[in-house]
């Protein structure tokens, strides 16, 4: 994702419109904002800290060369009377305007009794301003002013830098809030004309032309295209639509114009129910997210420490500004400003890459135990399996009849059922491509099937119990029929059996692959299933998982996933996320599937909205891989620090010197490290 165009979104510093819709993008961005950076800049711009770092940069230029130190590394004299209190001033307004963020942060975290980043590099800064100062009215030494200067300057742009690298957490957020189109085209009073999309009411008729973005939630009433919703679902293959189908607001339409009737606008939609969501899960800590936390305070605390302790023991055999420059060494290098980041940008950048390929993440810690799965639980019907039935077989018995005019029988007689095995074969006639023939008296006998006249002819299609009704002879079935999966419908024209069809409920494509990546990732899987003995084993064996629970009723669910818990496994349980609550509430992680459009699955803990297998096997590697990246970021962050901190302090006096300025250097450069290395997360 490119956002290199959202990140002048914090920068204007004028007051914010009240945010009259909950897509507002301006809500979404405070909150996303406020939420990723734990408050630490509350209430400054990334812009403000730019400005500041121009206008201080411009300032240290006469500081520079005003300063005697400087004057003698460069070989020239620049001296003339009074002119360190030019000095003092030119210095005393870098301290002001550049150090203004740090010490409204030191009162901001004393007061919040959270020392922490601005803590440390406000005493810094003060401590070396305070120490010049006395030093321009007679206090014997050598000035800071430049060190001061620098280093500010460099903190600036540091942390210009840091909230630059943060933005892109929050503005991936604003790329879905970007999904949506500003101008709607909507029908009023027969014409059409264009309104703002907050003005977009439900029941608004709305005119979307090829390639624009669809702006709310609604049914196609006229037209048909395809639309690609990859950017909602992650569904690469746009989808068509056409009269009576859904649409989801943010989808782009393709070369078709459509006219859609607003199910759900603004609030309503499922892109806002997402976003949400989103906003929700970054700003969720997880354990992880609090052990940052608390390395963080312990760094801080560490520094000022150090920093002290390193000031008394130069003090003891150096000059006073030799020990206080060791001092603001220390306290500026090991500012854990990388820890700040480490976790809070993988948080958000997770959080919105998997929103935008279909996983939606409700509890952040549910997901972060993703990498400790052992065992999956798969609700069969509609996870595993396409959850409808579709016709594996037309079988012609006699001769009398082709196989395809059996078909069309008995659609014609099925057309007025509502009954799944009545889908399937109406599903199969379009398929085929062959026409449907009208029919009468439709009749419904319990129990037993559907019967109808179709051109003149009394057409049954029955189950097995009709020929006990009839007390005629059983027919044979085929051999090539698998009883154990198939559901046989029989065909009678004018009470003579003239063909069979059968129907499965037929194993997803991706189904083997994903217990395949599962299994490779030491994860054992289990079927559980309201269906009986056969059909479980038969849809177990074929996948290859660890075994299946027959007949087992919705409340006994929840039952199964605990006496697995009791086993001491870690486990996740799939399911549609309707009567499966309370066994996605019992599991470690709840995983509700294909709830689609539906963000409501309550009580899950994660949301696969393709009913796709191979998203729960991605999502628990994506899991692994973002606990990697925040692992690596904590140990490069605190690793850092175990390094920065004694060489700030002087350890290797005098063979090397870590100054002041270069010690800040250091430090933006580890919290951009951390950032960038956040960024490389990416979600196949």
């Amino acid at each position: 994702m490119d956002h290199s165009h959202h990140h002048n979104m914090h920068e204007h510093s004028h007051p914010k419109p009240e945010p009259t819709e909950a897509h507002h993008p301006a809500a979404a961005k405070e909150a996303a904002h406020d939420q990723s950076m734990h408050d630490k800049h509350a209430g400054h711009h990334t812009h403000d800290f730019l400005q500041r770092f121009w206008i201080c940069l411009a300032l240290t230029m006469p500081v520079l060369l005003l300063s005697h130190m400087i004057q003698q590394w460069a070989g020239f004299e620049l001296a003339f009377t009074g002119d360190s209190y030019v000095l003092l001033l030119l210095s005393t307004g870098i301290y002001v305007y550049g150090g203004m963020p740090f010490l409204k942060g030191l009162v901001a975290e004393v007061r919040d009794r959270a020392i922490g980043m601005m803590t440390l590099v406000a005493v810094a800064i003060t401590v070396a301003f305070v120490y010049s100062v006395a030093v321009v009215f007679g206090l014997k030494g050598m000035d800071f002013f430049w060190e001061l200067a620098t280093l500010i300057d460099i903190m600036l742009l540091g942390h210009w830098l840091e909230m630059r690298s943060q933005m892109a957490a929050s503005s991936a957020l604003q790329s879905l809030v970007a999904l949506l189109p500003s101008a709607v085209h909507v029908e009023r009073n027969g014409e059409v004309i264009d309104i703002d999309i907050q003005q977009l009411k439900k029941d608004d008729i709305t005119i979307v032309k090829p390639g624009e973005k669809i702006p709310a939630d609604g049914v196609v009433t006229e037209g048909s295209s395809f639309v690609n919703e990859s950017m909602l679902t992650g569904e690469s293959v746009p989808v068509r639509k056409e009269k009576e189908s859904k649409v989801i607001a943010g989808a782009v339409n393709g070369d078709g114009s459509l006219r859609i009737k607003v199910t759900g606008a603004g609030k309503d939609s499922y892109l806002n129910k997402v976003i949400t969501l989103v906003q929700s899960a970054q700003s969720a800590k997880s354990k992880t997210q609090n052990l940052a936390d608390k390395v963080a305070k312990w760094l801080t605390v560490i520094s000022l420490v150090v920093g002290v302790a390193t000031f008394v023991v130069w003090y003891s055999n150096h000059d006073l500004a030799f020990a206080l420059e060791r001092m603001v060494t220390v306290m500026v290098t090991s500012c854990p400003h990388a820890l700040g980041v480490a976790i809070p940008l993988v948080v958000a950048i997770s959080t919105t890459a998997s929103a935008t390929h279909g996983l939606l993440i409700r509890n952040r810690t549910a997901f972060e135990n993703a990498r400790r799965l052992t065992t999956i639980i798969f609700d069969k019907t509609g996870t595993l399996t396409k959850g409808s039935h579709e016709v594996q077989q037309v079988i012609a018995t006699g001769n009398r009849y082709p196989a395809n005019d059996i078909l069309q029988y008995v659609a014609a007689v099925q057309q007025h059922s509502e009954h799944y095995i009545a889908r399937g074969i109406l599903k199969a006639l379009k398929e085929r491509n062959l026409p449907q023939w009208p029919s009468t008296d439709f009749g419904y006998l319990q129990g037993i099937g559907v019967s109808a006249k179709v051109n003149g002819k009394t057409v049954v299609a029955a189950g097995p119990n009709y020929f006990s009704r009839e007390n005629k002879p059983f027919p044979d079935i085929p051999s090539t029929i698998d009883q154990d999966t198939e559901t046989v419908t029989y065909v009678l024209i004018d009470g003579e059996l003239t063909g069979m069809i059968t129907l499965a409920d037929s194993i997803r494509e991706s189904a083997g692959e994903a217990i395949g990546q599962l299994k490779a990732m030491n994860i054992k899987c289990f079927l559980l299933t309201g269906d009986n003995e056969k059909i479980a084993a038969s849809v177990a064996n074929k996948l290859g998982m660890d075994g299946y629970f027959a007949n087992v009723l919705p409340h006994q669910k929840q039952e199964k996933v605990k006496e697995f818990r009791q086993q001491g496994e870690v486990v996740a349980m799939t399911g549609d996320g309707v009567n499966d609550a309370p066994a996605l509430a019992q599991a470690d992680v709840g995983i509700a599937v294909g709830s689609g459009t539906d963000v409501a699955a309550e009580t899950a803990d994660i949301i696969l909205v393709n009913s796709d297998p191979k998203d729960v096997a991605q999502m628990i590697a994506f899991g692994r891989k973002t606990y990697r990246k925040m692992i690596q970021n904590l140990a490069w962050a605190v690793g850092y620090n175990i390094i920065a901190i004694p060489l700030a302090a002087g350890v290797l006096h005098p063979a090397f010197m870590l100054s002041p300025a270069l010690g800040a250097v250091l430090m933006s450069l580890s919290t951009v490290i951390v950032a960038i290395n956040a960024r490389l997360l990416k979600l196949k």
